[in-house]
């Protein structure tokens, strides 16, 4: 992996086509979370399993999501968990929009 621009071991990972940056809003259980994401909708969205016990997630963190291709009003996926390091470097490139 390369080092980003905060000295950082972990590769910043940028929101693609499809993508939405959210923050998580209610920890709901059974592997689910409620986010506010970028684009003013509330979505419900799964942990994968290989995050589960990877990654521990708390309100107001800043997580990168897919939505699903049917009910993507709705529900997505967690993609990825920002740290306060990438947050900087989003906020810098003008990424966060509407969450900043």
């Amino acid at each position: 992996m390369s080092k980003n621009e905060e000295g950082s071991s972990r590769e910043l990972v940028l929101p693609g086509e499809g993508q939405l940056v959210g923050v998580v809003a209610q920890l709901l259980g059974f592997n689910r979370v409620k986010v506010k994401c970028a684009d003013g909708k509330t979505r419900i969205c799964r942990i994968p399993g290989k995050m589960i016990k990877k990654i521990w997630l708390r309100e107001g963190d800043l997580v990168l999501v897919a939505p699903w291709d049917f009910q993507s009003d709705q529900k997505g996926d967690i993609i990825w968990r920002y740290d306060r390091n990438e947050i900087k470097i989003l906020k810098s490139k003008g990424l966060l929009g509407a969450l900043a």
